[in-house]
């Protein structure tokens, strides 16, 4: 759906997006990650057909960037990180001029189809310069939806809305999901990243990194259960030591972590051991990195290593599930 081979753009002396080579599937949620001034907007300007590459080639639907630029910006749908509306003129009318220059067969039929599903339909006569920000930013997705593109680019979709709006929009855009488009989003919210895309790219210029949320944790950090004990865990890993299934273990206050591939298979034989030997088991849960300790730790670090065993990150989140009888 979406593919290009080393596409790179220069500003003067500064490339902004160097030798950028991805290709991101039909149906598929993709995530582009990045500090600010990393090239995110540079490559979805380049990507539906805003600004010419300076080398490289691209493709979307199959058309060419710099040959097929027309049929790119006819097919896909964008949202701009700063979406300009006519705001002397109603949210009605607003969507009504941009149906008619995408050409769309049914205009009001489809402004009052986005309307509605973007909770808009009561304002629709109010103009757009009494609108807030969250309400200007769901007109702006209407915008972008009215001729039904297959390929929908979003900058920022929920930058400054508040947690109300913001649901409303992710909630959104899991339901296009569910309708096969592909949605390409630039987001410095890695939570909503975490949750929506299917897989996400860490860049900075290059490419860093694509991967599923998910694998990128287990390549990063690999897979740690944390056994929460009743008593201080120091002394307790020798109970465990000697299975060879284990990749490490760290005894942290009344919390014993112990890094192995499979807790699935293992868990009830690591239990069953430390229970034997006398240990109170409290509860057990598998640390879960967050897609931020991702993200800072390869736009950083320029090895991007990981190191199993390291002290547990402030910021690591860990999700456990009560033992029962």
């Amino acid at each position: 759906m979406i593919h290009t081979e080393n596409l790179t753009k220069h500003f003067a002396e500064n490339v902004a997006v160097d030798r950028l080579s991805l290709t991101i599937e039909e149906g598929e949620v993709f995530g582009f990650l990045g500090p600010n001034g990393a090239g995110k907007t540079t490559t979805v300007r380049m990507l539906t057909a805003l600004i010419a590459p300076t080398a490289g080639r691209a493709t979307v639907m199959g058309y060419e960037v710099g040959r097929d630029d027309q049929q790119i910006r006819r097919n896909v749908g964008i949202l701009t990180e700063t979406p300009g509306m006519y705001e002397r003129l109603t949210a009605w009318h607003n969507l009504t001029i941009y149906a008619r220059l995408y050409e769309v067969t049914d205009v009001p039929g489809q402004v009052e189809k986005y309307l509605r599903m973007l909770g808009l339909w009561e304002r629709r006569q109010d103009v757009v310069g009494s609108f807030s920000k969250g309400m200007r930013q769901k007109l702006a997705i209407a915008r972008a939806l009215l001729h039904e593109p297959q390929v929908l680019f979003l900058d920022e979709p929920t930058s400054g809305l508040d947690p109300e709006a913001a649901k409303l929009v992710r909630d959104f855009i899991a339901e296009l999901k569910g309708e096969g488009r592909t949605i390409f989003i630039c987001t410095h919210n890695l939570d909503e990243a975490d949750r929506l895309c299917d897989r996400v790219a860490v860049f900075k210029t290059r490419l860093r990194v694509v991967d599923t949320p998910t694998r990128l944790r287990q390549e990063l950090y690999g897979r740690q259960v944390v056994f929460h004990l009743a008593e201080a865990a120091v002394g307790w890993e020798t109970a465990v030591a000697n299975q060879s299934f284990i990749n490490h273990i760290q005894a942290i206050d009344n919390k014993l972590v112990i890094a192995l591939d499979d807790p699935e298979s293992h868990n009830p034989t690591l239990i069953r051991l430390l229970v034997n030997a006398g240990a109170n088991i409290r509860f057990v849960g598998e640390l879960r990195h967050s897609l931020e300790d991702i993200y800072l730790q390869l736009v950083n670090d320029e090895e991007d290593e990981a190191v199993i065993g390291e002290p547990l990150p402030t910021n690591a989140r860990t999700h456990t599930n009560k033992l029962t009888n």
